[in-house]
């Protein structure tokens, strides 16, 4: 029988919160923080000094705050840490994203007539996988079904006649564990970004052939703008979503000439996801390889309303993606610790076998660069999850500067007396971290103020300094 979501035990917990005497000011802090399921909590003071005469005109101190302590926002990106936090992110990736096809924030409104295409890349294969295929009219195919398969040298026959359900806890595990490349998966997350660096550049460079320009020339004439964001597959290896624009010389603000169009785009970018790789350092007992991207490269156009695929159906895509990480293919949502041992970690076998062989190849001194080890927990990619081109839209700096500026318009807090010149008002704080995280009845009360997620039973701590 599964346990209901409040049991009786949470049921006193939150009774304990709801009987503080100070639980109007304990309700305004967890609000404060939109809902914050893991909140720093902060000790300290904040004075505010007239410079003339050295006078102390006022004191904020946490002492006053519930618990003598201030709670901050966690500001993680990861859904699987905090859902409040993460949701701030990706309603903020959406704007950002969407500023750099329809305009906003910043950016002129004519960047909507800008040719621009959303660019899927993706990894080779590393062996067969359990996969669900779904065609246009929803029927399910069969995994892998080969009829007269034989068996591979660990006697697993390949072949797999399954029609899987979105949620088979079999998707992405390899047929035959034994016979999958894990070090090739592992290595090309690492060499991601790097591979995608060279793909930028080889995109540049068959745009300026195209057009019979200098690369001098081409920079004079076009600017391409660029924003993406990694994602895993089932199978625990990254790809790429991405939306590529043409832009005058100047961005977003100049018009791209006429001969650079989405036809154009499109055939750059199948050119250099196919023109570009990256070779694997050399160690005893593993050649040096050469890592390329998958067959599999997909190019739509974009459009401003009506179409297939429409500007703000993309920046829905890819901010939905922004919070997540690897812990969404069965590893974890944080780093690995020395003392921690993979067999008794909440994995799934095929991450736990990707995370051993990000432990082996980070102790050869030939792959120390990669950081493998550290990375383990990504299953070796260490590179931003979004990124940006400068000057496609608008930045997430500036977007929190603006949501704060908001607030301090709504809530100035304290102001000097009118006979006080501002300018000779100086404001000294000092904090040090007191803990983070929140009991379980804290948990409970601040998802029902703020209609937020109810936490699961065992994800809630506080963890003091």
């Amino acid at each position: 029988m599964p346990h209901p979501v409040i049991t009786p035990h949470d049921a006193r917990l939150m009774a304990k919160i709801l009987d503080r005497p100070d639980f109007a000011q304990w309700a305004a802090r967890a609000r404060a923080t939109g809902g914050c399921a893991q909140p720093v909590f902060l000790t300290g003071t904040v004075d505010h000094i007239h410079t003339g005469t050295g006078q102390l005109l006022h004191r904020y101190t946490t002492d006053r705050e519930p618990d003598g302590a201030l709670p901050v926002a966690c500001k993680t990106r990861r859904a699987s840490r905090c859902p409040a936090c993460a949701e701030i992110y990706r309603a903020d990736t959406y704007q950002l994203i969407r500023a750099g096809l329809a305009g906003g924030k910043g950016v002129p409104d004519t960047v909507s007539g800008h040719p621009a295409a959303f660019v899927t890349l993706t990894a080779p294969s590393f062996g067969p996988v359990h996969a669900r295929r779904a065609k246009p009219g929803g029927r399910v195919e069969r995994c892998h079904p080969r009829r007269g398969a034989k068996p591979c040298p660990h006697g697993v026959v390949a072949s797999c006649g399954v029609r899987h359900d979105e949620h088979d806890l079999r998707l992405g595990e390899p047929l035959c564990p034994d016979c999958y490349d894990h070090a090739g998966t592992v290595l090309f997350n690492a060499l991601a970004p790097e591979l995608w660096r060279r793909f930028t550049l080889a995109l540049r460079r068959y745009l300026a052939k195209a057009a019979g320009l200098t690369q001098k020339e081409f920079r004079e004439t076009l600017a391409v703008s660029f924003a993406k964001v990694a994602e895993y597959q089932r199978r625990g290896v990254v790809h790429f979503h991405a939306v590529i624009r043409f832009d005058g010389p100047a961005g977003p603000t100049t018009l791209p000439p006429g001969w650079a169009n989405v036809g154009l785009l499109e055939d750059a970018v199948r050119h250099a996801a196919a023109a570009v790789s990256v070779t694997t350092p050399a160690a005893p007992g593993m050649p040096a390889r050469s890592l390329a991207w998958g067959s599999q490269v997909d190019v739509r156009a974009l459009t401003a309303s009506s179409g297939a695929l429409t500007q703000e159906a993309v920046a829905g895509y890819i901010a939905k993606y922004a919070t997540k990480a690897a812990e969404c293919v069965g590893t974890l949502d944080r780093r690995l610790r020395p003392a921690e041992d993979l067999d008794e970690l909440p994995i799934t076998p095929h991450a736990r076998r990707l995370m051993s062989e990000c432990l082996r190849l980070g102790e050869l001194e030939e792959f120390a660069d990669l950081r493998l080890a550290q990375w383990a927990h990504m299953l070796g990619f260490r590179g931003h999850f979004s990124t940006k081109s400068r000057r496609y839209s608008t930045t997430l700096g500036a977007l929190r500067q603006a949501r704060i500026a908001y607030i301090r318009e709504q809530d100035p807090g304290w102001q000097p007396p009118d006979d006080q010149d501002p300018d000779l008002i100086i404001t000294v704080a000092e904090w040090r971290f007191h803990s983070q995280g929140l009991t379980r009845g804290e948990a409970l009360v601040t998802a029902a103020l703020t209609g937020r997620p109810l936490p699961p039973p065992a994800s809630t701590d506080r963890r003091a300094a």
